[in-house]
């Protein structure tokens, strides 16, 4: 009979193992991230059907309660406003939006050249003709400020029509993804029960149940922050394309949109929608810049103080100090998107960490101070 011997060292071999993987992983990260970034590429009409999926959801969830609809009629439905929106924009508001953008680059040195001789004409009205030494530095602005401000529009122009140039390349993975997201809605309850499923089979009952839990509010965070701010951003648009119009303000409709978009940034969008709008007016009229500016300040406190208050409420729960937190964070980690998705990003971030120290707290049966 032969006794077992225990094999010495076996114990290290798993060591070993690991350490060999990691040693080749760090010695051929280059290619991994290469072969991480063409995964990345063929799952992004994913990304984008579960981007779209999820701003849809809702929308198909209130239809469905509200009128009582089976599933394929909402979803026919919701998909119906989708394409039509989107027809809506390629037909109507993108061309009237290349008009603007093509007629302000071929503009530029004109409008420049009436907004010189405006000021200087003023300089004349205010009798500063005798001060040589306030002329010489209004001519130096102009004539440095003219060219900084022709070449920076310009760079502007080519920045936007490069990345539109860029998005027409990925169109196809947006399309797909499109076709993609009917599917995930239409199929959602299925996804959700598999996942349930699994997480049950693999975890303990009660950090699912916990989890699943705290998903809930993240979900309710996301989807409350973010389709508020798009209609809260949607009738800002809609408001100033209107308010401009009767001003008569050039290039409204471009304008509109610029101040949309920015104003889903919290605190700052507002600002950052005011100065390209400002500046694209101040070439046509100097006047009918002070007019635009005077009217998007209204129009913002207008939203700060009614309009946004109403449509997002306390979504997120977060004090001024972390919002602008979020904001700056997030808009140095990954620019305007950052800017935006960092607000409820904190949001999650703090209502994990709450949950974590009250559950720590009562395990120490200690009670929270109110104060």
């Amino acid at each position: 009979m032969f006794k077992n011997k225990k094999v010495p060292y076996l114990n290290l071999i798993p060591i070993l193992i690991i350490s060999f993987l990691l040693f080749k992983v760090i010695d051929n990260v280059e290619f991994l991230a290469e072969g991480f970034g063409m995964l990345l590429s063929i799952l992004t009409p994913f990304f984008w059907a579960f981007g779209i999926a999820y701003l849809l959801n809702p929308l198909m969830i209130h239809l469905e309660k509200r009128f009582k609809l089976k599933r394929g009629i909402s979803l026919l439905i919701v998909y119906a406003i989708v394409i039509g929106f989107i027809t809506l924009s390629v037909t109507i508001i993108s061309p009237t939006i290349a008009s603007n953008i093509g007629d302000l680059a071929n503009n530029i040195p004109e409008y420049a050249i009436k907004t010189e001789s405006w000021i200087r004409s003023n300089i004349q009205k205010l009798n500063l003709n005798n001060n040589k030494d306030i002329i010489s530095w209004i001519n130096n602005l102009l004539s440095t400020s003219s060219g900084k401000l022709t070449e920076i529009l310009n760079t502007g122009v080519n920045t936007i029509f490069n990345k539109a140039v860029s998005f027409t390349s990925s169109f196809l993975k947006m399309v797909f993804g499109f076709i993609i997201s009917v599917y995930i809605l239409n199929d959602k309850e299925l996804f959700k029960n598999t996942i349930k499923r699994f997480l049950y089979a693999t975890f303990n009952t009660k950090s699912v149940d916990n989890f699943l839990v705290f998903t809930d509010e993240v979900n309710r965070l996301f989807s409350q922050y973010i389709i508020g701010k798009f209609i809260d951003s949607l009738i800002i648009g809609i408001l100033c394309a209107i308010g401009l119009t009767i001003l008569k303000a050039p290039y409204a409709l471009l304008i509109s949109i610029i101040v949309g978009i920015t104003n889903m940034i919290p605190y700052f969008g507002p600002f950052i929608g005011m100065i390209p709008a400002v500046i694209i007016t101040v070439f046509f009229s100097p006047i009918k810049a002070l007019e635009v500016l005077i009217f998007i300040i209204i129009l913002q406190q207008f939203d700060g103080w009614f309009l946004g208050p109403k449509i997002l409420g306390d979504k997120v729960g977060l004090n001024p100090f972390l919002i602008i937190l979020a904001i700056t964070i997030g808009g140095g980690i990954s620019g305007v998107l950052g800017m935006f998705l960092g607000v409820p990003i904190m949001a999650v971030i703090k209502t994990f960490l709450q949950r974590y120290m009250t559950k720590k707290l009562e395990e120490k049966n200690i009670q929270e101070s109110t104060k």
